[in-house]
């Protein structure tokens, strides 16, 4: 089953509404993206931590996850560091994949920007090799925009 991904972003456009706790708006993205996308096993988000340049857990839906994840180290790190998006269609193909879940075969990563300073990413994890499309990647980009404007917003208000 295809996704409906403009229903999904115009549902997160609903939610963020008057909204202006960050972990409040990561939590339900994080669950919109869980009960949206057919096939996934996790959806969550790595919040940057400058001081010890790595990315720590944030809000997430699936199983239990790694809590700390160097800069520069498996998908989300490479993400991170990269500041651009990653798909891979077979995590086990990634050199120095960090396998949190081992039923994860594919994964998408899209950085999350503050006045183009990194702040996180968005990581999604499937139990399939190459779940993730291009047309995925565009409307995951898209969902990204829409965080990163409202999060600048609830920033700059706080």
């Amino acid at each position: 089953m295809k996704p409906n991904y403009e229903l999904m972003i115009k549902q997160l456009g609903s939610l963020l509404t008057n909204e202006l706790n960050t972990i409040s708006i990561l939590a339900n993205a994080s669950a919109l993206i869980y009960e949206t996308l057919p096939n996934i096993n996790w959806a969550g988000f790595y919040l940057y931590d400058e001081k010890e340049n790595e990315l720590i857990l944030g809000p997430f839906q699936g199983k239990v996850a790694c809590m700390h994840i160097p800069m520069n180290k498996g998908v989300c790190g490479t993400s991170a560091h990269k500041k651009e998006t990653l798909v891979v269609d077979d995590v086990h193909t990634f050199k120095g994949h960090i396998a949190c879940d081992s039923a994860s075969e594919s994964e998408i990563v899209i950085p999350i920007l503050k006045d183009q300073d990194l702040f996180g990413v968005l990581d999604i994890d499937a139990p399939m090799k190459n779940r993730f499309s291009s047309e995925d990647r565009l409307y995951l980009e898209q969902f990204v925009k829409v965080l990163e404007r409202h999060i600048m917003d609830s920033i700059s208000l706080n």
